[in-house]
């Protein structure tokens, strides 16, 4: 999938798609964020910030934020869009993130959150000299994990497509 056809799925279920895109240093810093307008109020459901790789081979994942009470596909839509965009504007093939030790069970489970969506586990980042440059890049220790964009892509699109079957069946009836 690409981010117009993201874009267009989204609205079908009242939810808006937003990049915004910074180049610095060589460096580009985005932040996607997935978002629903009623009047003139905007509600941000889901953000995702992070940059790109100096090679442009990769994207590293900063931050995400999802709301607990979002509507059903947001955390999909927030992945896919992300993996989608890195494909299509910075030819990415891998994405970098770190589930930061923050307390132990909640640690756990960003482990197990991003296992499901397709990330490997690389290694522990910890106190270890040798974690030092991971460690200031992080701002902190974790479980430091890859995944390909490609493949994470692919299997969030086959969730996606509940999208437009549930569509199909609420203008059926």
């Amino acid at each position: 999938m690409k981010v117009e056809e993201l874009e267009k799925l989204a609205g079908t279920i009242g939810l808006l798609i937003k990049i915004q895109v910074r180049e610095t240093l060589g460096l580009c810093f985005f932040r996607i964020v997935i978002a629903e307008q009623k009047d003139n109020i905007i509600k941000i459901w889901a953000e995702m910030k992070g940059w790109t790789y100096l090679n442009k081979q990769g994207i590293q994942l900063d931050t995400l934020r999802i709301l607990s009470k979002a509507p059903a596909f947001v955390s999909e839509l927030i992945w896919a869009t992300t993996m989608a965009w890195a494909i299509e504007e910075k030819s990415s093939k891998k994405a970098r993130l770190l589930a930061i030790f923050d307390s132990e069970g909640y640690s756990k489970k960003l482990v197990r959150y991003f296992k499901l969506i397709g990330f490997k586990i690389v290694k522990e980042v910890g106190s270890s000299p040798l974690d030092l440059l991971l460690r200031l890049v992080w701002g902190g220790a974790g479980t430091l994990m890859n995944g390909e964009c490609i493949s994470i892509l692919k299997k969030l699109e086959k969730k996606l497509s509940l999208i437009e079957e549930v569509n199909l069946h609420d203008n059926y009836f």
